[in-house]
This record gives C-alpha cells, structure tokens and sequence, in this order.
C-alpha cells in the first residue's frame, strides 16, 4: 500500500507540473521518443499507441489513468493477474519503470472510435443501463459510475473508465474477478462487486457500456463527486 501511495504521489505532482520524470520528459508524440520506441512491444495485442486494435479481449491503454495502468502492471508482475505474455513482458520490471511506462500511456491523448453496434435487445439495454446508472441496493450493488465516474471515463488517480472498451472484454474481466484469476489490493472492490453479479448482470452492463460514445475525448475526471461506496485497497 505505501508503495503504491508513493508511485501515485509521484505521478500526480509530475502531471500536475506539467512535466515527468526522466526520459519521459521529452516529446511523446515523436518518432525519437525513446519510450515510443520501446513501447513498440505493447502495440501487438494494445494497438498503435496503446489505443486498441479490433480483437475483442485486448483493452485500450492509451489515456487511462496513470494510477490504474502502474496497478496493473504490478499485478502482472506479482501474479494478482495472469497472462503469459504481460507476465513476461514486466517479471524484470522496476516499480520506477513501470511507473514510467503507466506515465507514458496516460498521456497519449488519442481520438476514440465510434462504438460498435449493440448486439442485444431492448430489455437487456435498459437492465444494463440501470445497472450502470443505478445499481441495485436490493443486493448491496453500486452503480458504476460510483466509482468509475459520472461519465464513466474514469478517475484520477488510480480509476478506469469503462467506455471504450469491447463487450467480450468487460464480460471477461467480471468474469475473471468472479472466478478470482483477477485479483488486486485489498480491500479488493471489485471482486466483491463481480461476486454480487449475476451472469445476466455481467452480459447487460457489458453489452449497454460497449454501445456507448466516449465523451470528452475519454479523458479521467479530477475527483468523483461523492465517496466511494465501499474500501478500495486500489485507492491511495
């Protein structure tokens, strides 16, 4: 948990600066950025500038918050989330250039596509919209934007947004919490929230978010608007 609080502070004074640390401290959009160069490994499976490609199980990363990407990272190395191919890619990692990395992405400010068509009715649009908006008390289930943000692009420092991204992935991420092969700090929100979803749930807030415009060219809001609704260990 410090660590974490230490990683976020970093990056928070940094951006508000309007300056980063070290090699990122250089043009971003350019071909001679040294971390564009290197960052060339993530563009098969994340797309052109971490902004997704048209496989349905590989997110966008690109302008995500900082907080949240370091996370990430961090579980991968540590094996609180399995994949083969991040494993590998970060095992040898720094916590300080994984914060880089994080720093890097965050600040690619790129257009997002149109989103893709619904594939689901009426009824299954309107529950998960409910869902999204609303929760369901009932089952001690918060809304989404509780904690991901009104217009539900994220939070700084450490949230992510939820539009953006395909169907099948935030299906599968609920999914993977729900089955604990996704796992992240505690007290892990997440998990506790997937576990009160049922597979009915997870398929209607997956199919009404995948069917949303992204506003505001995606990017994180500066605080929510009301405390979060249970303990986040992710949340410095």
């Amino acid at each position: 948990m410090l660590r974490r609080w230490l990683a976020c502070t970093v990056f928070a004074h940094a951006l508000a600066a309007g300056g980063l640390p070290g090699a990122l401290a250089q043009d971003t959009a350019g071909a001679l950025d040294p971390m564009a160069r290197r960052m060339q490994a993530c563009t098969p499976c994340h797309g052109r500038e971490g902004r997704a490609t048209a496989e349905g199980y590989f997110p966008r990363i690109a302008g995500k918050p900082a907080g949240y990407l370091y996370n990430q990272l961090v579980h991968f190395r540590e094996g609180r989330r399995s994949n083969a191919a991040m494993g590998y890619l970060v095992q040898h990692l720094s916590d300080a250039y994984l914060l880089e990395i994080a720093i890097w992405f965050s600040r690619q400010a790129l257009p997002y596509p149109p989103p893709a068509a619904a594939k689901a009715d009426a009824a299954q649009l309107a529950r998960g919209e409910r869902l999204v908006r609303e929760g369901d008390p009932t089952r001690r289930l918060p809304a989404c934007m509780a904690c991901h943000g009104e217009a539900l692009t994220g939070v700084l420092p450490a949230m992510p947004g939820l539009l953006g991204l395909p169907r099948d992935y935030i299906a599968a991420q609920v999914g993977a919490w729900q089955s604990k092969q996704r796992r992240a700090a505690e007290p892990d929100c997440m998990a506790q929230i997937a576990s009160r979803m049922t597979g009915e749930d997870v398929a209607a807030a997956a199919a009404w978010l995948s069917a949303q415009p992204v506003p505001s060219g995606g990017r994180p809001a500066g605080a929510l608007a009301a405390p979060l609704p249970l303990q986040c260990g992710s949340i410095p």
